[in-house]
């Protein structure tokens, strides 16, 4: 397996069609199409773009050792793929609620001290 089929293995496991993930590269179906069929070629900005993107390791994408998403925890694999397979829309929407759930959780004080201690 070379690094343009581990490319279609990346965009398969995510459940995108080669329109979504060209989109979110800022690629057009036709170039991921191309590049996936190695009738263009995959450039060093392309693969930086993808392993930012969707969080893949880029050893792994170039030479195929590792894994696919790195030292990602099985949450965050499960979240990617299923991120993967949301429409732009609820993507979008997706993201808003985690930027919002973050800021929540870091305005709040310190945990409560359990019932029995003192502080």
């Amino acid at each position: 397996m070379n690094a343009l089929d581990r490319i279609r293995l990346v965009r398969k496991t995510l459940g995108l069609k080669q329109e979504d993930f060209a989109c979110r590269i800022g690629l057009t179906q036709t170039a991921l199409s191309m590049i996936e069929l190695g009738n263009a070629s995959l450039t060093g900005k392309n693969i930086k773009l993808i392993c930012a993107t969707f969080a893949v390791d880029e050893d792994w994408l170039l030479n195929g050792t590792g894994e696919m998403f790195g030292s990602a925890s099985p949450y965050e694999k499960e979240l990617l793929e299923v991120f993967g397979r949301l429409t732009a829309d609820t993507q979008e929407f997706v993201l808003e609620m985690a930027q919002s759930l973050l800021k929540r959780q870091k305005s709040r004080k310190s945990p409560k001290a359990p019932p029995g201690s003192s502080r």
